[in-house]
């Protein structure tokens, strides 16, 4: 595979976007406190990661976005007194509850298109995505956060005679 048009380390618990709640007024909220600081952070590691590439332009074309997202162990994983810091045989190997893969997706492509690197997210026509816990394969982390690439498909084409 060729190499990705962008790709960034994002450090901090992810965090989903898309379910709301209303307050008494009739406002809606984002439910989870965690969007925002999420979006953040991911702005941050884009732009960044953005700041010494003086002619980069947000892409326009078809992208393949493929992130991996680490998260947090729940405290039930871990054994209690001398074995604190060892993950019980009993926990689960995947993150299978809550938040939604695609609602992380949501947020974090919102903030690509904040920092400047996709020109609207409605490029995004592929995506791999995965949620995985700490230091548990490929490109995860030692804490909480995400591996994000982004390939432009176009570069795909066989070139034309």
């Amino acid at each position: 595979m060729t190499k990705p048009a962008f790709e960034i380390t994002v450090h901090g618990t992810p965090g989903p976007q898309g379910s709301k709640n209303r307050n008494a007024a009739g406002a809606l909220y984002e439910s989870s406190a965690k969007v925002k600081p999420w979006r953040e952070a991911v702005k941050s590691a884009a732009l960044d990661a953005l700041a010494y590439d003086e002619v980069w332009q947000p892409i326009r074309e078809a992208v393949l976005l493929a992130v991996v997202f680490t998260m947090p162990r729940p405290k039930g994983h871990f054994g209690s007194g001398r074995n604190a810091g060892v993950v019980k045989p009993s926990a689960p190997q995947f993150p299978v509850g809550k938040p939604d893969t695609d609602k992380l997706l949501r947020s974090t492509q919102d903030a690509l298109k904040d920092a400047g690197v996709l020109l609207d997210d409605s490029v995004v026509t592929d995506v791999s995505a995965a949620k995985r816990y700490v230091l548990t394969g490929p490109d995860t982390l030692s804490h909480p956060g995400a591996v994000v690439r982004v390939w432009c498909l176009n570069a795909f084409k066989e070139p034309t005679s």
